[in-house]
């Protein structure tokens, strides 16, 4: 067990790291857009799984970068170029599924049959969605790489880093959820349902532009 003295040290380092990591979620990014666009089009338990993929995947990225991740990416240049290129490939595929539902013809039905059809869709399938695509997100993996370094610095024990990623990964899993909530509400759907079309097709092209931008960049 850690002394006070010991505790007072790297408790501001802890803190800020969560604070790091409330500022990534607040900014719009590939795992909020691709969460809202499956809230709205499929509704909370859609959702709501895959926020908890989002939230599995933001703990994993956490606990391989503690041990050792970054330490990979800076002995092997291919290695983000490899997380690059798969990032790229999917968003590309998530591209594809947004345009795809935005040139639709969106289909009038009342709240009863929306929840049935939520019902039929696999929650397993939108968990390992929302996983793939956070393990494949670069932005994830360097915020993570930023929040590791900021917190757990030299000489810092073991369970600071272990209060780092669990800490972050309930952040990241709660708020992921209080998205997919709050997107698959009432008047969001209601929005939603006069701009399905604009919102896909926004959705679509920054999928496709961040996508293209992954796959060209150095």
């Amino acid at each position: 067990m850690p002394d006070i003295a010991e505790f007072t040290q790297y408790v501001p380092g802890i803190l800020l790291s969560y604070a790091a990591l409330l500022v990534g979620l607040i900014s719009p990014g590939p795992a909020l857009l691709g969460l809202m666009g499956v809230s709205l089009d499929r509704g909370r338990h859609a959702g709501q799984r895959f926020a908890l993929g989002i939230g599995t995947g933001s703990f994993s990225i956490g606990l391989l970068t503690l041990t050792g991740l970054s330490a990979v990416l800076a002995t092997y240049a291919d290695a983000m170029t490899a997380i690059r290129i798969f990032g790229g490939l999917y968003l590309l595929w998530m591209a594809y599924r947004a345009f795809r539902t935005a040139f639709r013809k969106p289909p009038a039905v009342n709240s009863t049959a929306i929840a049935e059809n939520t019902r039929q869709i696999s929650g397993r399938g939108y968990y390992l969605r929302g996983l793939a695509l956070h393990l494949t997100n670069p932005k994830a993996i360097l915020t993570w790489i930023a929040i590791i370094s900021i917190g757990f610095s030299d000489g810092a024990p073991l369970w600071v880093g272990a209060a780092i990623v669990v800490g972050c990964g309930m952040i990241s899993t709660s708020i992921h959820l209080l998205y997919a909530t709050a997107f698959s509400t009432a008047p969001a759907i209601s929005i939603y349902r006069r701009a399905a079309r604009w919102i896909n097709g926004l959705l679509g092209v920054f999928f496709a532009v961040v996508g293209i931008r992954l796959l060209f960049s150095r």
